[in-house]
């Protein structure tokens, strides 16, 4: 090849580089994006080099979500920051603020130091101090659990099992009498709840994944709800609350099947239902999955259900537009009810659940796919309620309770969160419908599905396989 044709070849390369990188751009994940296009200045984690840090939340011109997605759009080519708006796609833009966030947080956490109690041993908090001491071991992946007396309660697990503990011991084998459970994936047993008055009617509420077959005979499955007395060892008496209709079941295992039970104050129990993986059904009220529902004790629909009345919709919706709402809980004081969900990438959510509305999914997030890429550019939208917090990254938050018990008298009131990804046992001060304060009691002992408030005044947190059970270091009993 002669000179001419080299300067030429140079040159067609220089001309195609620069669309070559916008094009690695728009199709590669948001992390391989940032080290292409922002690294060298930025550093690899952030950390800065010429330019400077993004760990330090310390920004020129406004830290918050628009003014960073401006910045990356429009650059500072005064101060010899590129502007990327060519190179990155605006639906892209947002992936990369969620990003700078969630490493951001990343680095902050790795700063810090968390309690990881063992055994009895004191252990320190803003409020209290604590013990954490196993008071149930011998499990495999509890899910819930509910005291029925004082010296009685019932623990489930997600492989289909339920079990009785009465006065602190495990019973040697589970309660018989339970449906056939789906238990692939994030299939399975899930909450377990007795009715306001159980004491006189001795009802027991089962949400869990119910394994049908469908039309072609292929498996399928949906949170179902059944109620039932225990007696001898045995769930008898067995009565289904809720059941979708078979049209409405998807493929069996899977993900996002909600499952979380919460009776009110006036009797009227509510459910989650996660969106199934199928997100745009979330929007769909003719679905169930993806909603927050309500009925009375036996499954009739009440007659002031926000879509009661609408012969195509679901008529025991009472809120749509959730991904997998997997913390229900009735604040004492106020009678609000507050769901914890799941997001994608970034994004979960603590919200104020309201009749007939909409909470959003997967129209506005505040997360991205897993891959790095944008799921959304839209976190806020007409008609969409807002959440209460929300996290990046991901806490996957589950279980929750407000506690109203006497051994921890500066917790009162406060909404204790158990989570799956982070592994943490949370605190949060609600006041005014507004998270105002959050606190990490402890961190690392493993996935928290739930935590439960027992009679005895102690928290019940549920971790892999044990219960373990929190109260102050003076408090009597374990």
């Amino acid at each position: 090849m002669n000179r001419p044709r080299l300067r030429l070849l140079a040159g067609l390369l220089a001309v195609l580089a620069p669309a070559a990188q916008a094009q690695t751009a728009r199709t590669g994940t948001v992390a391989k994006r940032y080290a292409e296009l922002c690294a060298n200045c930025h550093g690899d984690k952030l950390q800065g080099a010429q330019a400077p840090s993004m760990l330090d939340d310390s920004w020129l011109v406004g830290g918050d979500d628009a003014s960073i997605e401006k910045s990356i759009r429009t650059g500072f080519p005064d101060k010899g920051m590129p502007a990327w708006g060519n190179a990155i796609p605006d639906k892209e833009i947002r992936a990369m603020v969620i990003y700078i966030r969630e490493q951001r947080e990343l680095s902050r956490r790795g700063q810090l130091q968390f309690n990881k109690p063992a055994d009895s041993v004191t252990t320190r908090s803003q409020l209290h101090d604590f013990q954490v001491s196993t008071w149930v071991g011998g499990l495999k992946e509890p899910f819930s659990l509910a005291f029925l007396k004082p010296d009685l309660a019932v623990v489930t697990e997600k492989r289909g099992h339920a079990f009785l503990v009465e006065k602190g011991k495990l019973a040697a084998r589970p309660l018989l009498g339970l449906p056939v459970v789906d238990t692939a994936s994030q299939a399975g047993l899930f909450d377990v709840l007795p009715h306001p008055d159980h004491a006189r009617n001795g009802w027991v509420y089962f949400a869990f994944s119910d394994p049908r077959k469908d039309a072609e005979g292929k498996p399928v499955s949906l949170t179902r709800i059944i109620r039932g007395r225990i007696k001898d060892g045995a769930v008898v008496d067995q009565e289904t609350v809720y059941q979708a209709r078979p049209e409405h079941y998807l493929k069996s295992g899977g993900v996002h099947f909600g499952g979380r039970l919460a009776f009110d104050r006036d009797g009227f129990l509510y459910f989650t239902i996660g969106d199934r993986g199928q997100g745009p059904h979330a929007q769909d009220i003719t679905r169930p999955n993806g909603k927050v529902h309500r009925i009375h004790d036996d499954g009739r629909v009440p007659a002031d259900n926000p879509f009661a009345k609408n012969p195509e919709a679901c008529a025991t919706i009472w809120s749509y537009g959730h991904r997998n709402p997997q913390g229900l809980a009735f604040q004492p004081g106020t009678g609000d009810l507050f769901d914890l969900e799941h997001g994608p990438r970034g994004g979960d959510e603590v919200n104020l659940v309201r009749k007939g509305l909409n909470y959003g999914w997967p129209v506005i997030s505040y997360g991205m796919n897993y891959d790095g890429t944008t799921l959304t550019e839209l976190t806020v939208k007409e008609g969409m309620e807002q959440p209460l917090a929300y996290w990046v990254p991901s806490i996957a938050p589950c279980g929750a309770n407000f506690y109203a018990g006497d051994l921890f008298p500066k917790w009162r009131d406060h909404l204790f969160v158990a989570t799956l990804a982070a592994q943490e046992l949370r605190r949060l001060e609600v006041s005014g419908g507004k998270v105002v304060a959050q606190e990490i009691l402890f961190k690392d002992l493993g996935r928290i599905r739930h935590i439960v408030a027992g009679p005895d005044g102690a928290l019940y947190a549920l971790l892999p396989e044990r219960v373990a059970r929190l109260a102050p270091p003076s408090a009597p009993g374990t």
